[in-house]
């Protein structure tokens, strides 16, 4: 943890930006939970676990520098909520969302992989960056009578 947090400071020094507590806050609540998917809402009770003077409107604007210096990115799933994951370069994945309880998988494959390569070399194109999305239902959405699913 140590290491990714000296990396962002570096990467906000670099950008003359200060690693303040309550970035450093936010960013280790990330960086402990790098599986997880926050919606701003999500991510502020986990912030106000460690810093309860924590408002709001500073989770927002710190998502919005961490997004902006490629430290998190984004996702906009097909849910009233935009979610938000640290940026990893060495594990691009994709995603699984559950359209009933919204339950967001993380995967690879080696298919997708060779298939983003086979476009690049059919279309003599530079991809920089892509992200798939695969909407259904988890397991225990299948196997629920609860709820109804679309």
């Amino acid at each position: 943890m140590q290491n990714l947090l000296a990396e962002y400071h570096d990467k906000l020094s670099s950008n003359n930006y200060k690693l303040t507590s309550q970035r450093k806050d936010i960013l280790t609540v990330l960086i402990n939970n790098k599986d997880r998917h926050f919606s701003v809402e999500d991510l502020y009770n986990e912030v106000k676990k460690v810093n309860p003077d924590v408002g709001l409107a500073t989770i927002y604007r710190n998502l919005e520098l961490f997004c902006s210096l490629n430290i998190t990115h984004m996702l906009e799933f097909e849910s009233d909520y935009k979610h938000y994951e640290l940026v990893s370069e060495d594990d691009h994945h994709h995603h699984l969302i559950c359209m009933n309880c919204d339950k967001i998988i993380e995967f690879n494959d080696e298919d997708l992989v060779e298939f983003e390569e086979r476009l690049a070399e059919e279309y003599d194109f530079d991809m920089v960056k892509h992200y798939i999305k695969f909407y259904g239902y988890c397991n225990s959405c299948q196997n629920s009578n609860e709820g109804e699913m679309e």
